[in-house]
């Protein structure tokens, strides 16, 4: 399988989103960051394999190639981001930026983004925070996919949940998920190979669990813990959107079937500068402690260790900033010709 360092899959990420109109300074190359940096992470679905189909959106008109972002700043502690439908890796990278600074100045910090689209895994951007020495809580919301509590139609996006605990020492805690059973991006890869899937993962469209992906694609994904994790996802979706006054549930539009809809989504990053609070080395010492935890409580039927969330995805970056990435060779020659 092909290789690549991380310099240069940046840099081919960045040409083919340059080919594609991406105009804005250095809008380009921020997303192209948070993309490797996801593939890097062993998040292969939502990493350099959305290339091709950001690029279609942008050429579709469901991203704005030519967009500026704009920052407001109606408190000290907040800022306010009208994204312009621009490519959402890079506006996010952008908005992460504008936060760790107001949070340096102020201890704690949030930004609201408003007209956003899909921005990728949350993953990188809570490392990044993380390296900074910050905790962060960061989410965004989705084209309907999940039933409120008590419903059978998809009225509810599927709210990723991201949270960081920074370690001086790089043991950082990132949790990056989302409320249903599995990803979508699993059912559809599915699908797409005629594979069944679990029936706890999703519903046909009469809301009847299924093990047949294709039926899953026209139907629900499951929340976890059922209401639970339904409520949780509309209260995520009111907390982004609602505060940013983005889109919200069922008025954001499913873009993999329309790629020209602009889906308007609401994101949110809240920012804690740690260090104002403990000593790095002190909250570095309790991660370690709480890792120890972990890792002497005894495993399910003779499996791994349990291990603090990230461990696995920060040992991946480590990894292949050492030994490069591996690129399946059809989404090589998909770059390359993307990149011209």
């Amino acid at each position: 399988m092909p290789v690549l360092y991380e310099d240069d899959a940046r840099a081919l990420v960045a040409r083919a989103f340059r080919s594609a109109g991406v105009s804005a300074p250095g809008l380009a190359e921020d997303a192209a960051h948070a993309l490797v940096l996801t593939q890097m992470m062993g998040i292969s679905s939502h990493g350099m394999a959305r290339v091709p189909s950001y690029v279609g959106r942008l050429a579709a008109g469901g991203m704005n190639p030519d967009a500026r972002i704009t920052v407001n700043a109606p408190a000290p502690a907040l800022r306010l981001i009208d994204a312009d439908a621009g490519l959402g890796a890079g506006v996010a990278m952008a908005a992460l930026r504008v936060t760790m600074q107001a949070a340096r100045e102020t201890g704690l910090a949030g930004s609201f983004i408003r007209r956003a689209t899909h921005l990728g895994a949350l993953a990188p951007l809570l490392w990044l925070a993380a390296e900074a020495g910050f905790a962060a809580i960061i989410t965004t919301n989705t084209a309907p996919m999940i039933a409120p509590p008590g419903g059978r139609a998809a009225r509810v996006g599927n709210a990723p949940l991201g949270l960081a605990i920074p370690d001086v020492n790089g043991g950082h805690v990132i949790l990056d998920m989302a409320l249903s059973v599995a990803a979508r991006s699993r059912v559809r890869d599915a699908a797409n190979r005629d594979d069944p899937i679990p029936e706890t993962w999703a519903t046909d469209a009469q809301g009847r669990p299924t093990t047949d992906a294709k039926a899953a694609m026209g139907g629900l994904m499951q929340a976890i813990g059922g209401p639970k994790g339904a409520a949780l996802a509309v209260s995520l979706d009111l907390l982004a959107a609602g505060l940013a006054g983005a889109s919200m549930l069922s008025e954001i539009p499913d873009t993999h079937v329309d790629p020209a809809a602009q889906p308007g989504l609401g994101q949110m990053i809240l920012l804690i500068d740690a260090a104002s609070l403990i000593e790095p080395q002190d909250l570095s010492a309790r991660i370690k402690d709480a890792a120890a935890i972990h890792a002497a409580t005894p495993p399910v039927a003779g499996g791994p260790a349990p291990r603090l969330p990230g461990a696995r995805a920060i040992a991946a970056l480590h990894k292949a900033r050492a030994d490069g990435i591996d690129i399946p060779p059809a989404l090589l020659d998909d770059l390359l010709r993307l990149a011209g």
